[in-house]
């Protein structure tokens, strides 16, 4: 597979796919699990904030959701897991039997529907599918890095509470960021690969009077599809003056978390988050 400009194997065909068959089927063999990991620290999120500004279902935007796998484990409750289990067991549906396959899926596993959520991605394909299947309860289609949203997305984004991500900051920029916190100044949370700095994300949020706090430790994303690739990846951590012993030399990526919250207190946020009993990285 070739590397895209960052170093990284380029995976675009996984993520234009009709269905997320490909998109489990390739990454299973690669373990990723950056999802699983931010898994109890977007539901830690959610609960603080529901918590704080009393709002009884939240609504949360998964930027670059791809087919809804963080929706999808919250709202079903399941793990990577489970869900690389159920993909490679339905290779001889349909699409149209691979949706309502998987529309029971959230019929049977939701125990209360108490977060909406909106998928924002480029991959049209990918969140038809999301949105077909129930995974999501809308979508926006857009590239934010290069137009302003449109009337109709920014009345969506004007609902948005909360913003998390699991890997594309680095790919989307604080021209995103920026354009989806104009619209209601929601709380955010992004798991960001090392490679990256989030310096200009934090940086362009604080003229919106945002703070921002990185909560402590690393999270697995997944394994070196090649030895081409971590070497080049070695190399850009490098670069940016990162230190790759003990964590990519031994042939993982990984990220940090960042959150970032209007009106200050991104430190307390970021020690709530700290302060989870059960912490799977490294």
């Amino acid at each position: 597979m070739p590397l895209d400009s960052t170093g990284k194997i380029s995976f675009d065909h996984i993520y234009t796919e009709p269905d997320p068959r490909a998109f489990f089927g390739t990454l299973r063999r690669l373990d990723y699990d950056i999802p699983q990991q931010a898994k109890a620290y977007f539901a830690k999120l959610i609960d603080e904030y529901r918590t704080e500004q009393d709002v009884k279902v939240p609504t949360v935007l998964d930027l670059g959701c791809s087919y809804g796998v963080n929706a999808t484990l919250y709202r079903c409750d399941t793990s990577m897991e489970r869900l690389y289990d159920h993909y490679a067991t339905a290779e001889s549906l349909t699409r149209d039997e691979l949706i309502t396959h998987d529309r029971r899926m959230v019929e049977r596993l939701s125990v209360e529907n108490d977060v909406r959520f909106l998928g924002l991605d480029t991959s049209e394909p990918a969140l038809d599918y999301a949105l077909a299947a129930g995974l999501i309860d809308d979508a926006i289609h857009a590239d934010l890095e290069n137009e302003d949203p449109t009337e109709e997305q920014r009345a969506l984004l004007a609902d948005v509470d909360i913003v998390i991500s699991t890997g594309c900051v680095g790919y989307v920029t604080e021209k995103t960021l920026v354009r989806i916190a104009r619209e209601n100044q929601p709380w955010m949370a992004h798991f960001v690969l090392r490679m990256f700095s989030y310096e200009p994300v934090a940086e362009s949020l604080t003229d919106l009077t945002y703070e921002t706090a990185e909560v402590d430790g690393v999270f697995r994303q997944r394994k070196f599809a090649s030895e081409e690739e971590q070497t080049q990846i070695l190399d850009n951590l490098s670069v940016a003056g990162v230190d790759p012993r003990g964590l990519e030399s031994d042939g993982r990526l990984y990220a940090r978390l960042f959150v970032s919250r209007p009106n200050g207190a991104a430190g307390g946020l970021a020690s709530a988050l700290n302060a989870l009993p059960l912490r799977d990285q490294g």
